[in-house]
């Protein structure tokens, strides 16, 4: 495996430490229960995601092409129990700085592996790096989702929700 798709891997491996970092100080400035568990559980699931991303350098550097294709058999880690129900409505700013900028490190993240994706002409890199971007496009769709009915909750409270 080259060195300029193995940065690719350590790229996407600091990525996620960064969403992580992100999400633990969401959780840290949230008093309230709910908000602070739902932000502690996206930092859990992002440091699944680093551990699980390690494996699949460790194919890689291998320089092995089956360790490569077996990585395709394993599913994308996720708890799967955040449920956006738990999100403190009564936090609503912090809720929608933390969601505005989640959706800025999806999309960046997208870019990324669409990029990645075609400076390679490895056909199973080429396959890995659009599976990950679908991974963060259905982050994005979900943190769009909420993004936007918090933002409508804040500009009610506001006072100046638009017509």
């Amino acid at each position: 495996m080259s060195l300029k798709e193995l940065t690719v891997i350590k790229q996407a491996i600091i990525n996620e430490i960064e969403g992580y970092e992100f999400y633990k100080l969401a959780a840290q400035q949230t008093q309230a229960d709910e908000p602070k568990k739902a932000f502690e559980i996206l930092a859990e699931e992002e440091l699944m995601h680093v551990e699980w991303l390690k494996k699949i350098y460790s194919s890689l550097n291998s320089n092995t092409e089956d360790n490569l294709l077996l990585t395709f058999e394993v599913e994308v880690p996720t708890q799967k129990i955040f449920s956006w129900a738990n999100v403190d409505r009564k936090s609503v700013s912090l809720a929608v700085s933390v969601f505005g900028i989640a959706i800025q490190m999806e999309r960046e993240s997208i870019k990324f592996y669409n990029s990645a994706s075609q400076d390679t002409d490895d056909k199973n890199l080429k396959e890995f790096y659009n599976m990950l971007s679908l991974w963060e496009q259905k982050h994005l769709e979900q943190f769009a989702d909420e993004y936007e009915k918090l933002k409508e909750e804040w500009w009610d409270k506001q006072g100046f929700e638009p017509m």
